[in-house]
């Protein structure tokens, strides 16, 4: 079969390599598309060190075509989306069951746009942040594929005001699509905000911007933290003054949980789709690639020149 291989000095090469079998409690997908995310910036810049070569690729939608043991054989012929821990950047990928999830009447092409973030942003904004009706919550990034998620998340949790914060003005005129009360360039946040406190904040950046935020914090306010866009130089907080002030910084790592609770994160993923499923979040996918073009596309996400969500077509 093709498939998209990462080598030693990060170049992506299209190469035949041997179709891969389902072991126990997987199944084998007939890929049609794969989400790009996050993830394959920082495989490719070595920040989650694999053996090269190395297919990447963490989301996938597709037809199962065979199970392993403890599967379902009814299964084969499905049309599912699947979280992964690689590979999906070829004509078939194996999947663990726990995570491949009939999409029904979704589009494999939507489907493969839901990926890691739709769980990610679901339980962000529903976990981590724990968003009540009424309360304000801000989102950096919030033009970008799980920004324009979690925004939409934010408002069926009851949220009374939503605030983004993106990098550009370009990106604020695109993430005012997702039902955002006020868009901040990177450059005005704090300062635009007065004295504005919220009550959840989500919150990928790090750095001065984590910093930032937990001043911007309501009393028993929530800043979820999900990742280090900006550095990882860590960020030292006192416990002493988050409890004099009732605020709080939670974490949330969507791999960990795949780890730790694979069913919680299943039920999330299986959460936010049937949320597009019933048309009441929107997946926006604004660029589609072919395998030979992935180098560019997982560039251009790294540059920030991203809008929404980005997919690779294999079939």
């Amino acid at each position: 079969m093709k498939a998209v291989l990462l080598d030693a000095a990060d170049r992506y090469q299209i190469a035949d390599i041997d179709e891969p079998t389902p072991g126990p409690g997987e199944v084998a997908i007939r890929v049609a598309y794969v989400g790009i995310q996050w993830g394959d910036t920082m495989v490719r810049d070595g920040l989650f060190p694999v053996p090269r070569p190395y297919v990447p690729g963490f989301e996938a939608s597709g037809h199962i075509i065979a199970v392993g043991q403890g599967v379902e054989p009814s299964r084969v012929g499905e049309p599912v989306a699947a979280l992964t821990t690689g590979g999906a950047y070829a004509e078939v990928v194996v999947a663990p069951v726990v995570f491949t999830m009939d999409v029904g009447d979704i589009s494999l092409r939507t489907a493969a746009g839901i990926g890691w973030g739709g769980p990610t942003a679901y339980d962000l904004i529903n976990t981590a942040a724990h968003v009540r009706p009424g309360e304000s919550v801000l989102i950096h990034a919030a033009a970008g594929g799980l920004g324009t998620l979690a925004a939409q998340f934010a408002r069926l949790a009851g949220a009374g005001r939503i605030v983004g914060v993106v990098g550009s003005t370009a990106r604020a005129a695109y993430a005012a699509q997702f039902g955002y009360d006020q868009i901040l360039l990177r450059e005005e946040f704090p300062a635009a905000l007065g004295d504005e406190k919220f009550d959840s904040i989500l919150d990928p950046v790090g750095g001065q911007t984590r910093q930032a935020g937990l001043e911007q914090l309501a009393p028993h306010g929530r800043l979820a933290a999900y990742g280090n866009l900006s550095t990882y130089e860590p960020v030292l907080v006192s416990a002493n003054d988050l409890l004099m002030r009732g605020t709080s910084l939670v974490t949330y790592s969507s791999i960990l949980l795949s780890q730790t609770h694979p069913e919680r994160l299943a039920d999330s993923a299986r959460r936010a789709l049937g949320l597009v499923a019933d048309g009441r979040v929107r997946v926006d996918i604004t660029a589609e690639y072919d395998m030979a073009d992935l180098a560019s596309a997982v560039q251009r996400l790294a540059e920030g020149a991203t809008l929404g969500k980005s997919i690779l077509r294999v079939a």
